[in-house]
């Protein structure tokens, strides 16, 4: 007798809460020791699995590595988007960049991606294993500014590569300054994402004050790319959990096919 709607529900939750932890525990693991330093059984002992069922989740260190990133950046792209449907007034190019700012500089192995810190990425930044663009972000992003261009939100002088630049240069510079200042002159997390959506709200600053109606167009706008920007870092996430990824019901979903569950290794207490 197959099973029941409700017992394959539990099953892929069981499933998902068991990759969260192993995630939990390999972020715990690569942020204390490096990537370089992590095993497996390392994991697998903090996560409290099998070693072999880490590999029923994800074929090899690299794969497991590369998933850590994937929810990291789909966690902070989900972040983004809530606070932005909490505060509307925030659905602005600066608004946008500043709360991004402010969830990546909570978010430790993303910053290490950003800035290519070995110390922590060991030998996967000369592998350039640890790129925190979605490239197929660039094209929607250009569109995003086009539409602001068009309704007199930004600058019109400059391109979507001068855009980039400037948006580039200064999260990363804000990661860089943050760590080598000593804690005293440090601000809070809140703060910096304030600065830094100032910085660019100056930066990118239009000629004249835009109107009511422009600036319906721009949160309409800034919500639009956010969603898309979450719906990719979903499908890429997606990538590494395969079906064991609960829906998200506020995104359109593909069609995929079932997978069996891993059966646990032995010892495996999960």
């Amino acid at each position: 007798m197959g099973a029941t709607t409700s017992q394959r529900r539990g099953t892929a939750q069981r499933r998902f809460e068991r990759a969260q932890r192993i995630l939990d525990a390999a972020t715990e693991l690569v942020l204390r020791w490096g990537y370089d330093k992590t095993t497996i059984d390392d994991v697998a002992r903090l996560a409290g699995v099998a070693k072999g069922t880490i590999y029923l989740h994800w074929g090899s260190r690299e794969e497991l590595f590369a998933a850590l990133m994937r929810w990291d950046r789909a966690q902070m792209i989900g972040a983004v988007r809530r606070r932005l449907r909490e505060d509307p007034s925030a659905a602005t190019l600066p608004g946008l960049f500043g709360l991004l700012a402010h969830e990546l500089h909570r978010r430790p192995l993303l910053q290490a991606a950003m800035v290519q810190d070995s110390a922590v990425l060991g030998k996967l930044v000369a592998r350039k294993k640890t790129s925190t663009t979605t490239p197929e972000m660039v094209a929607p992003f250009g569109e995003y500014l086009a539409t602001l261009r068009e309704h007199g939100l930004v600058r019109e002088d400059l391109s979507l590569e001068d855009h980039l630049t400037v948006v580039a240069a200064v999260l990363h510079g804000s990661l860089v300054s943050l760590r080598m200042m000593p804690d005293s002159l440090r601000v809070s997390d809140e703060r910096a994402g304030e600065l830094i959506g100032d910085a660019l709200a100056r930066a990118f600053a239009a000629e004249h004050p835009p109107s009511d109606a422009a600036r319906a167009v721009c949160a309409d706008a800034t919500r639009a790319f956010v969603d898309q920007a979450y719906a990719v870092a979903r499908a890429r996430l997606r990538e590494s959990l395969g079906d064991d990824l609960p829906p998200d019901e506020d995104l359109p979903q593909e069609d995929l096919p079932s997978r069996e569950d891993p059966t646990p290794a032995e010892g495996d207490p999960s």
